[in-house]
């Protein structure tokens, strides 16, 4: 992807895009033949390329009522493009949800940021299946869940609800570090609410025990293997709600981007910027006022000492 770029939806896709430090690959298909689906993907890219955002979605609803909500999303994915601290993004995910929830509309949702200078993944689940994360060096796969703080803990509000039911939710954040070859999947529950072979629901352990006894296979068909494993365990499997899932890996490899791809993406900054002037325009993509996402594009040293604050170290 380009640096500036939101790309996403909630229509059919098969496809594969690179990020800063991340390779990433996005299925989703309907239900039935939906042109749209209840479930939203999104990816974006800083203007330096070295924040990716990605958020995937299982909004309540179909159709266009959906695709209607999912342009509201690529608009507040590119408000926060640029910035580091997905905190207030959420925030605003969730009001955005309330101020819909008159209509019914809630959704859960995985929001994750990767700053590349540091290879650290920020994840926030909203009331979302736990994705799966795969340890390359170890060759081995567990869920991705909160960890409970020791000692006596008493919450000030509730927490990690679905987008749209409380308005003052509070959502915690995990830190995790990612090294070559690690992955991170995220997915809809067409996957745990399907059946193995002697029909009982699979369930987040279920799946999990499936992925573990898949074959060795590269991260571009780590998609299609799973999906073809558990479609053939039982009758119907997949066929009755929309189905989506993302691959996230770390690939080790530092952003490049010429001169001319990184003039573009200043264009596009100072394009949102002059339009913000308009009160009905869009909000201008500013980044966070630190010194990890400002200072470290100019002084690399200084992004690498970044840590998201509140999040647990996992």
């Amino acid at each position: 992807m380009q640096c500036m770029e939101v790309w996403g939806g909630s229509q059919l896709t098969t496809r594969g895009v690179e990020l800063g430090g991340l390779d990433t690959w996005v299925y989703s298909k309907p239900y039935g033949q939906s042109e749209y689906g209840g479930d939203v993907y999104y990816a974006s890219s800083c203007a330096t390329g070295r924040i990716s955002r990605l958020l995937l979605a299982d909004v309540s609803g179909h159709g266009h009522s959906v695709a209607a909500t999912a342009a509201e999303l690529r608009t507040l994915m590119r408000r926060f493009v640029n910035r580091l601290d997905q905190t207030e993004f959420v925030r605003l995910l969730n009001q955005q949800f309330v101020a819909l929830s008159r209509n019914g509309t809630f959704a859960t949702a995985i929001v994750t940021t990767f700053f590349a200078p540091t290879r650290r993944l920020i994840v926030c689940n909203a009331g979302h299946p736990r994705p799966l994360l795969y340890r390359s060096a170890q060759r081995h796969w567990d869920l991705l869940g909160h960890v409970e703080l020791p000692g006596p803990f008493v919450r000030s509000a509730p927490s990690n609800l679905p987008l749209g039911i409380l308005d003052g939710s509070k959502y915690e954040q995990f830190d995790v570090q990612l090294e070559g070859g690690d992955c991170l999947v995220s997915y809809t529950d067409a996957l745990i609410e399907s059946r193995d072979a002697d029909g009982e629901m699979l369930g987040e352990d279920g799946l999990l025990g499936l992925t573990r006894l898949l074959p060795d296979v590269a991260p571009e068909k780590l998609i299609d293997t799973l999906l073809v494993e558990i479609a053939r365990r039982f009758p119907g499997n997949l066929s009755e709600d929309d189905v989506t899932v993302m691959v996230m890996r770390a690939n080790g490899r530092e952003a490049h981007y010429s001169l001319a791809e990184k003039a573009e993406a200043f264009a596009r900054f100072a394009g949102s910027l002059i339009r913000s002037v308009n009160p009905s325009a869009e909000r201008a993509p500013f980044p966070d006022a630190n010194l990890a996402n400002i200072g470290g594009a100019i002084i690399p040293a200084l992004g690498r000492r970044w840590r998201a604050s509140g999040a647990t170290k996992l």
